[in-house]
């Protein structure tokens, strides 16, 4: 089942994408910056409410803190499209793709260990000028090592700064000891970034050979979610493979249910490059006049609150009763697509749809919709509004030309692992050394200042990742 035509033309960035992934990357850095305390409890996870902050996992609902996450891995899988799709088109074949795919998947992984080794409470429970300063030192070899240098440098001098900053690298982590008590470990990582090096090689590879027929590619999610649905039940193989790896610093079965974001997210990505490889130029701008895209726009950004308040609430049949009829008047509202931006923005709103209500119908399942022991119902929810959001920054970038409004999340987003690694190895030793963390505490005297302090912090990293970005100055695996 042919889904989507492709040429043999570079297309062009996906914006869209791009604001999706930088509003994921600095929503991710803010939240862990809230303050603990007597905040609402939905300025944290929904399963970590205070005062305490204790785990609770019979406690369903989702918060915005809970959204970052998925946004980021559908984002992710929106991508591989755009990347992979490249290489094909240029004739390379695919062993040799699935081969850099591992690799890539492997330097993402070790990125997780470095990182997580690097970070200052790690290193010191209560961290001082020394540990902020071999932080800092952590961070300049990263750079050396994950830095994509431009073409016009020859390749023996680039492997010669990678080699420089990978010894280096090494002999910082053999040299220290950490709060633990205990030396470098591959077991002592940071699960978010070691989750993504797994399902974007899981992911990569299904699109890989499932491009051209979203059938077989959807026939995985059902695999998938028959595992996720049999990985619970003791005694049997499926269990066992849930539950135990040959290397579970590296894998683990468990990391591949997040491909339930990922694969639609490769849909979607599909879909957008379907649109930017269209050769018809007088098909393809949006007719649709301004007070109507503005409407879309907002209209789902909203819906995309109350469906997370609601849930949050656990207000769960109004909800869907409300999303229900959302869908089908928009369905009607956007019926009228002769474009392609318009059969796009359409092709889009369908899936999100779908999803949407997936995710809904399986609320009930699991005890609930939760991120932190995730359901099924979190997974198809999540992708929904991921769409929803993706579809407001499409028009609002490419149909309204409002790319300026968006900017600074554009710039994070084509930099995330740079703003990723920022956010504890280059801010926080940043904000103690240069005492800028003692100019704030003023802002510490109760929760709320707390968060606009966040604000304040998470906007200094953001403007430092977007100077990079206008440099540009990229990392990449």
């Amino acid at each position: 089942m042919n889904t989507t035509t492709f040429s043999n033309e570079v297309p062009k960035r996906a914006l869209a994408l791009d604001a999706l992934r930088g509003i994921a990357i600095l929503a991710m850095i803010l939240s862990s910056r809230i303050p603990y305390g007597s905040l609402p409890g939905w300025m944290y996870h929904a399963q970590n409410p205070p005062p305490s902050h204790a785990f609770n996992p019979a406690l369903p609902g989702i918060s915005w803190v809970d959204l970052v996450f998925p946004f980021f891995l559908f984002a992710m899988g929106a991508a591989f499209p755009f990347a992979l799709s490249k290489k094909l088109d240029a004739g390379i074949a695919k062993w040799k793709i699935s081969l850099g795919i591992l690799q890539r998947g492997l330097l993402l992984a070790l990125f997780a260990i470095v990182i997580q080794h690097l970070r200052p409470t790690v290193i010191n429970a209560t961290p001082d000028l020394p540990t902020n300063m071999i932080s800092l030192i952590g961070f300049v070899l990263l750079f050396l090592i994950y830095t994509r240098y431009s073409q016009s440098i020859a390749k023996n001098s680039v492997l010669i700064i990678k080699g420089i900053g990978a010894a280096g690298l090494g002999s910082l982590l053999l040299m220290l000891s950490y709060a633990d008590g205990k030396g470098f470990s591959v077991e002592r990582s940071d699960i978010i970034i070691l989750v993504l090096s797994n399902v974007a090689v899981a992911g990569s590879l299904i699109w890989l050979f499932t491009r051209n027929n979203w059938l077989i590619r959807l026939s995985f999610l059902g695999l998938l979610i028959a595992i996720r649905l049999s990985a619970p039940i003791e005694g049997n193989w499926i269990n066992w493979l849930w539950n135990n790896s040959p290397v579970p610093w590296l894998f683990k079965l468990y990391y591949l249910q997040y491909l339930l974001i990922v694969l639609p997210g490769t849909i979607a990505g599909d879909i957008i490059l379907s649109w930017m490889n269209s050769k018809d130029d007088k098909n393809v701008t949006c007719s649709w006049d301004k007070k109507k895209l503005w409407i879309i726009a907002f209209s789902l950004i909203v819906m995309l609150l109350i469906i997370m308040s609601g849930l949050y609430s656990r207000d769960v049949l109004l909800v869907t009763i409300a999303a229900f009829v959302f869908c089908v008047l928009f369905y009607f509202y956007l019926k009228n697509a002769d474009t392609t931006e318009e059969i796009t923005i359409r092709k889009l709103f369908n899936w999100a749809a779908y999803w949407l209500m997936l995710g809904l119908f399986f609320e009930a399942y699991e005890g609930g919709i939760q991120k932190g022991r995730p359901t099924l119902s979190f997974y198809f929810v999540t992708t929904g509004l991921a769409i929803f959001l993706l579809i407001s920054f499409f028009i609002i970038i490419q149909s309204l030309k409002k790319q300026i409004y968006l900017k600074l999340l554009i710039d994070n987003g084509q930099n995330p692992m740079l703003a990723y690694a920022g956010g504890t190895n280059l801010l926080n030793p940043f904000l103690s050394i240069l005492f800028i963390d003692n100019l704030l505490s003023f802002l510490n005297a109760n929760p709320w200042l707390g968060v606009v302090k966040g604000i304040i912090t998470t906007l200094m990293l953001a403007y430092i990742v977007k100077l990079f970005t206008f440099k540009k100055i990229f990392w990449r695996t």
